[in-house]
């Protein structure tokens, strides 16, 4: 997730809030504070590793890892403390929701699963996944929280764009609390060939050289990650790549060979092909707005 960069306010509506909080300059013990409004639901993306987290109101304790992340539901407005032991940067992005968008996108009163989906939220089982640890993020989470971010238009149309991201994170959460086969609590191979493509896909690097890297077996990896993340190695690379350069795009300060470069593509034609493949359109007319 490193090309989450921007930080502060970046949505608000009567119905949806959307922050991303980075402390610029860490100091060891650093605190940040968050603050839940009165009958609302918290998504809440913990970005950078150990954060500690003390809800002012239950002087609640977590210790949550890098990409994890918690449901919460809040009754009353309270505050919560989060700090790092560590001179990293502390990192998060919160997502408040007001409860009668919630419970009007649910509508409990339509069926006894919709009614058990919103009981579950109010309770809070959306918390922990697997001997009370807080779930990691999937691949689809990591690229919908980069899409928010990276999303440019505003008025109606950035409403839109955000409720429905939103929708599928929603869905995403609960498919994930569903599955049978729960995430493991130490990260398993998926985990960390995730990791380590999101530290290196802006390099030169082919979906078969991460065998060869890492000294994992090959078809292990392309097995696993997919069962995991529900794509292959390659999508995978190409979609961080994709969002990457999507996002440098706008800056016509740099040059399209440049950007092809930063994304990891040593031949700007691969590059060209790549992104009017996923978004219909090339560099160039995207950059000059068709």
């Amino acid at each position: 997730m490193k090309n989450l960069s921007r930080s502060g306010l970046l949505f608000s509506s009567d119905n949806i809030k959307i922050v991303m909080q980075e402390d610029p300059q860490p100091e060891k013990f650093s605190r940040l504070h968050m603050i839940e409004s009165r009958a609302s639901f918290s998504l809440l993306f913990l970005l950078s590793p150990n954060i500690k987290l003390e809800a002012n109101d239950c002087e609640t304790k977590f210790l949550f890892r890098k990409n994890q992340y918690i449901l919460h539901y809040s009754s009353q407005e309270s505050t919560a403390e989060l700090w790092t032991e560590s001179q990293e940067a502390l990192k998060y992005f919160q997502i408040q929701i007001n409860y009668q968008y919630i419970f009007n996108l649910i509508d409990p009163e339509s069926s006894k699963e919709n009614a058990d989906i919103l009981e579950n939220m109010i309770r809070n089982n959306y918390i922990f996944l697997h001997q009370r640890t807080p779930p990691y993020m999937t691949v689809e989470m990591h690229m919908i929280l980069n899409e928010l971010i990276s999303y440019s238009k505003k008025g109606m149309v950035q409403r839109l764009f955000v409720e429905a991201k939103i929708i599928k994170l929603l869905i995403l959460i609960f498919e994930q609390f569903n599955e049978k086969n729960t995430i493991q609590t130490e990260p398993g191979t998926s985990f960390v060939i995730k990791k380590f493509i999101d530290e290196n896909y802006h390099k030169n690097i082919r979906a078969e050289d991460i065998g060869k890297l890492t000294g994992i077996n090959q078809n292990k990896i392309r097995k696993e990650f997919k069962a995991q993340y529900q794509m292959t190695v390659s999508d995978y690379i190409s979609e961080l790549r994709m969002l990457k350069a999507k996002k440098m795009i706008i800056d016509k300060g740099i040059m399209i060979k440049e950007i092809a470069i930063e994304c990891g593509y040593e031949y700007v034609q691969n590059f060209t092909r790549a992104f009017k493949k996923k978004f219909g359109v090339s560099p160039e007319k995207l950059r000059n707005g068709y």
